[in-house]
């Protein structure tokens, strides 16, 4: 919850749509998921974000945790198709299929 706790102070200091993201992350890994998704969600609307391919992807990692993998699997998709980074198009398309194995 540390590491949380410093994300919020940062985003005091710093206020960032990239920093609120990390903050989620942070939060996903000391309270669970279920906790994080509200503050991703959050996020959807803003335009910086609008073309940030992580943000799906967080999106996407959260709803996974959360056994909502139909949800999860069109996150990764969607992360998939924002990035030009051919590693990380496989890694996000690998997870859309892990997604569909386990819905």
């Amino acid at each position: 919850m540390r590491i949380a706790t410093l994300y919020a102070a940062l985003a005091q200091v710093n206020p960032s749509p990239v920093v609120e993201l990390n903050r989620a992350v942070a939060v996903s890994m000391a309270t669970g998921p279920a906790s994080a998704l509200p503050l991703v969600d959050r996020l959807q609307d803003d335009p910086a974000m609008k073309h940030y391919h992580l943000l799906p992807s967080v999106r996407g990692d959260l709803l996974f945790r959360l056994a909502r993998h139909d949800e999860a699997r069109a996150e990764f998709e969607r992360a998939a198709a924002m990035t030009r980074n051919a590693r990380e198009q496989a890694l996000l398309l690998a997870r859309a299929r892990e997604c569909a194995a386990a819905g």
